[in-house]
């Protein structure tokens, strides 16, 4: 890999994580304004916004940085810069219909994730207002999305990473500004601080977009003297390089929908049937709030620093495939899950035993027993999540990304079936159940094909799973212990600072127990090797 490429992946990757981080930390002094109340309200109207998102864009802004690379690498410049100014036509006229079709269809979808009833104060009328507001950030995104691929696809990182990170800069500002303000200085109640709260995805956008027109306007000489550089190409038919487009564009949209789907289902059929199931709506709509926004939220960063470390070893897993090294491709594959089962099996187990002061320190002072269930079910869920991201990618490296959508559509059929029966039963549990067996059966049938059409063994990858999750198992036990002893001078329920006191002593002793065993047993070794040893004392080598 050349050093350019690694320099612009770990931008990339740096963006991103700030960009999320950010949008983990704001939930904090949100959470303080609007508690369970709010938070459903913003998640009903965001999940219809992602879901539209997702449809909108349908994969082409990385389908166009695929095109663009290819034919920028071919010589021919003139190609790639016809299928950009085709692109930002297509993305402004997706993003309107978009915007349109959520606009119109909002009385149907609020009435549909509310089960047509009031619940908490909050009305039918209440969530069409706040769909419509972050609706509005459909004109804008797509395009946006579109100019980032252009740049990647010359290779440029840097305009993606600060515009994301500006972006979502700008965005929790003028949320938590708006919110602070609508509600205690004019007075103007909850559903307006939360419509506000969903239209800074438009303000942010436009701060995004702004730095990437600044980024155009400082390198369009340089991407103009490029093409001086075009080499004498036939001109391809416009119809041709959408059909290539959208054959690249097919697993970025399927796969990328993931969560978004599981979410969406989640947001129309769970107030339907905890009402079905005779619960109180109130606290169905707390759970609701709980389980959809605030949770998801302190699962997904540590699982995607994760997944990102592991996903960085596919473009050579589609090397490798493409060479017929299937020693090197099996090395590769095992290396991948088996650092992802390193990272996130840990941080998973960890998350689980320590869910009330860990929740406690985000959202003190609502709901925290519901969310403390909430989150010890649902951060194991977390693991199989990146493992099916790394499955899906593997089967895109090996040339099969058709049947990494057909995993993603049995889980979400899977998820579909179960899910409102579950809920009745177990309530937010039930839901947690569900995803959990959806993304289960996609990972079945995923490992199937890569052992069908890699010819990979998983005989040593589940010994290691074995190996680490006994670890886990005396980690979680020290956690445990830990927080129990802690407990005595120490009470997460009686504030934050107490709650992180109580959490920090156990990650400590948690991580250095967990690290210390795997470095005994030398499974750092066996998956770290060289990036490891230089950093440990010399140790004879083991067979």
């Amino acid at each position: 890999m050349s050093n350019q490429l690694l320099r612009g992946t770990f931008i990339l990757t740096l963006g991103t994580y700030i960009s999320r981080i950010l949008g983990m930390v704001y939930l904090i002094p949100f959470f303080a304004m609007v508690g369970t109340t709010g938070g459903g309200l913003f998640q009903t109207g965001y999940a219809q916004y992602t879901i539209f998102l997702s449809i909108a864009t349908a994969g082409f802004p990385a389908a166009v940085s695929k095109f663009v690379s290819k034919y920028n690498a071919m010589g021919d410049y003139q190609t790639s810069r016809r299928m950009f100014k085709a692109g930002i036509v297509v993305m402004l006229g997706t993003g309107l219909i978009a915007f349109g079709l959520l606009y119109l269809l909002a009385p149907w979808l609020a009435a549909s994730a509310l089960a047509d009833k009031a619940v908490k104060g909050v009305t039918v009328d209440d969530a069409i207002f706040v769909i419509r507001m972050v609706s509005l950030a459909l004109i804008i995104v797509p395009l946006m999305s579109l100019i980032r691929g252009f740049f990647q696809g010359h290779q440029s990182m840097g305009p993606t990473a600060v515009s994301q990170v500006i972006e979502q800069l700008v965005r929790i500002v003028f949320l938590l500004a708006a919110t602070y303000l609508v509600l205690n200085v004019f007075d103007g109640g909850m559903v307006l601080a939360v419509g506000y709260a969903t239209f800074a995805a438009f303000v942010g956008a436009i701060g995004g977009l702004l730095v990437l027109f600044v980024y155009w306007v400082r390198r369009k000489h340089t991407l103009l003297a490029i093409t001086g550089e075009q080499i004498e190409t036939k001109k391809i038919p416009l119809g041709d390089m959408f059909k290539e487009v959208f054959r690249y564009a097919g697993p970025f949209v399927f796969v990328g929908l993931a969560i978004p789907i599981y979410g969406y289902i989640d947001t129309n059929t769970f107030m339907k049937a905890m009402i079905a199931a005779g619960k109180d709506k109130d606290l169905a709509w707390e759970i609701y709030s709980v389980l959809l926004l605030y949770v998801p939220k302190l699962v997904m960063i540590p699982v995607s620093l994760a997944t990102a470390f592991g996903l960085t070893l596919i473009p050579t897993i589609t090397e490798s495939f493409t060479s017929n090294n299937r020693a090197l491709l099996h090395k590769q594959i095992n290396q991948t899950f088996q650092i992802i089962m390193l990272l996130v099996l840990p941080a998973v187990v960890g998350l689980s035993v320590l869910a009330g002061p860990a929740y406690s320190i985000f959202y003190f002072g609502e709901a925290e027993e519901i969310g403390k269930e909430i989150l010890m079910w649902y951060a194991p869920v977390a693991l199989l999540f990146s493992l099916f991201t790394v499955n899906a990618a593997i089967l895109q490296g090996i040339n099969k990304q058709k049947l990494a959508v057909i995993s993603l559509v049995i889980g979400i059929i899977v998820k579909l079936v179960l899910n409102p029966s579950f809920i009745q039963m177990y309530g937010g549990i039930g839901s947690i159940l569900a995803t959990a067996a959806g993304y289960s059966f996609s990972l079945i049938y995923g490992f199937a094909m890569i052992k069908r059409h890699a010819g990979f063994s998983f005989k040593l990858l589940m010994k290691r799973t074995v190996l680490i999750t006994i670890l886990c198992l005396f980690m979680g036990l020290a956690v445990s212990v830990t927080q129990s002893i802690t407990s005595i001078f120490l009470d997460y329920h009686v504030s934050r600072m107490q709650a992180v006191l109580t959490a920090g002593i156990a990650i400590i002793i948690g991580a250095g127990s967990y690290l210390y065993l795997a470095y005994r047993s030398h499974l750092l070794e066996k998956l770290l090797g060289n990036r490891l040893t230089r950093f440990l004392p010399k140790r004879k080598s083991v067979g």
